[in-house]
Formats: C-alpha cells, structure tokens, sequence
C-alpha cells in the first residue's frame, strides 16, 4: 500500500512541494543520441527555477539514447532534479535493482517505473524485449529496496531513499482497467502517477472521477500530462499511431488553422496553457507533467504563461551520508 501524505519517504523536492499541498510541476528532458554531457547539460538550463523536477527519458520511443542513469548524473550536476525513467523493456530484474541503487548512490531520488515503447517502433526493431518484470512488478521491486530488501528477499544493506512513480493512461480502452490498474500499482507502492498527454478533457474528468470514487487520489498523488505541440501533424501522428490517445477534433481544428510555423506553435504554447488551467480545476489533480519533446526550450513560456512560477522553495532535505557532493 502506498504510504500516507504525510510521511517523507525520499525528501527528494518533487515530493517535498507535493506533500506540502503545493501544486506541482515537472518536465521531461530527452537525452541525446550520443555521448556529450552538454547535451543534457544545456538543456536543463531551460528547466532550472522553472520546474519541481524533470523527468529524464529512458530510450524513449526505443531510440538509443545516453542512459537515464547517467543523464541524471548529470542533472543533479547541473543543479535540476531528476526522475529517472526506468523501463521493463531494457532490463532485467537484476539490471533494474543495480541501476536503481547506483543512482540512489548519486543522487537520483524519484524513479518513474515504466513498461516502455516496443523495440520494433524504435531504431532497433530487432531488439529482442526483456520484461522479466511489468511496470506493476518493478513499482514493487522499488518499494523491496526502499524498506531494505532485494526481490530475492536477500537484505539492501543501504536501502536507497525513493519516491516512487507509475505511469497512468485515463483514455484507454477498456475504461474500467484503466482505474484498476492505476489501483493495483498504488497497492504496489506508486507515490506518484504521470499521465498520458491530456487532449480530451470531458474522458479525463470522467476517469479523475473514478479515481476519486475509489479514494485513490489520496493514498498517491495525480500528476495531469500536458504536451506542447508545434504542429498539427504532431497531434494527427499521435492521434493516429500512439494507442491510447486520444484528441478532440478541436485541437486538430485549432492547429490546422494555422498555416504559419510560428502561429502554430504559438497555437500549441496557447493550448497547453488552457489545457494546465483546465485540469488544475480537476478534484484530486496535483500537478502537471509538461512534455515538450524534443522542444524544451518553451517549458518557461508554458510554466509563466499558466501562472505557475515562481515555483516554491522549500528548505533542503538532509543528503545522505553516503552521497558526496560532486563539483560541476
């Protein structure tokens, strides 16, 4: 069972605003598809004082990347807290635990524990999956190392501190699997949910409503995804290729509208902005998770323009010992 609101499990920032009753705010950040540590570097300038914390992709869309672990190294370096994406998909049970505790040792306090795009709609199509775990089953392998043991029941002789996440998808069908899932990962350990992108806001209050009947938007906290748009083919490509999404025919309209670059991605910056102020009406909404892919460099317009900064500063949480302080 997740834990209460109030008990500080990781003192990581993102779960210090959530359990202050702040309304929260992260990224996403996409490693580069090489070896450069400016890459990720340069990029969490445009997230620094701007987010709570930003999530640090893991191969996403299964196209090799610099690692989450290492980019997240690198995040801490550069002054921006990470979550460290961690996907089925790559890893073993074994892989995933050592991964995890090499970067508890550096710093990395939130771990989004994901399934993971197939291979096949990668650079790799004929990478051969892992999942020896699902996402429900590596959440709970999470939670064994938190409280000090090992999937193999064997003892963590320095349990990481961990704030744990799940992804969720409210407008997938079958509709009441959605809500069950979400319930069997927050049995499982989640204390936090990201979800998929929110372009129709009548499903969302209607599967935020089901959450809330059940009463788990108070045993986990309820993060809204918002993903800027630069384009009306970025929301046809989704609408039409990634399962799960859905998007109201009036974003399409608005976006096919504009036939200027500029004024669609103004468009897109504007839609995100309405999307944030509409689902922070939302009972039991906590935060927004902001997905600029591959454009991050509009998160502050997003953020300033829904009224969300300044962000709060809340006084740091005490290091653990076994974590040096690394020079950047």
């Amino acid at each position: 069972m997740a834990l209460t609101r109030g008990e500080i499990v990781s003192g990581s920032n993102l779960e210090r605003v959530l359990r202050a009753g702040h309304f929260a705010v992260c990224g996403e950040l996409g490693p580069p598809q090489g070896a450069d540590p400016a890459d990720v570097i340069r990029k969490c300038g445009y997230f620094k004082g701007v987010v709570d914390a930003v999530n640090i992709t893991d191969n996403q869309t299964a196209i090799v990347r610099m690692c989450s672990l290492a980019a997240s190294h690198f995040a801490v370096q550069a002054g921006v807290e990470p979550v460290m994406q961690m996907t089925c998909r790559d890893r073993n049970r074994l892989a995933q635990q050592s991964d995890v505790l090499g970067a508890a040792a550096l710093g990395v306090r939130n771990i989004l524990c994901l399934t993971g795009d197939h291979a096949r709609l990668g650079n790799h199509p004929e990478a051969k999956p892992v999942h020896d775990l699902d996402a429900t089953n590596l959440i709970a392998a999470m939670k064994g190392l938190r409280e000090g043991r090992f999937m193999s029941g064997d003892e963590v002789k320095s349990p990481p501190k961990l704030f744990i996440g799940g992804a969720a998808n409210p407008f997938g069908e079958p509709f009441a699997f959605r809500v069950l899932n979400l319930a069997k990962k927050v049995a499982a350990g989640a204390d936090f949910f990201q979800t998929q992108p929110v372009f129709d806001l009548p499903r969302f209050r209607e599967w935020m409503q089901a959450i809330c009947n059940m009463g788990l938007h108070e045993k986990a906290y309820i993060l809204a995804g918002v993903m800027p748009v630069r384009s009306v083919k970025a929301l046809e490509y989704m609408r039409d290729n990634v399962a799960g999404v859905r998007i109201a025919d009036e974003y399409i309209r608005r976006m096919a509208a504009k036939s200027d670059k500029e004024e669609a991605m103004a468009e897109g910056i504007a839609m995100a902005i309405e999307i944030i102020h509409e689902v922070r009406q939302v009972p039991g909404v906590s935060g927004v998770h902001i997905m600029p892919v591959m454009w991050e460099s509009v998160i502050g317009r997003v953020v300033e323009g829904a009224g969300l900064l300044p962000r709060p500063v809340l006084p740091e949480a005490d290091q653990p010992e076994h974590i040096l302080p690394i020079a950047c």
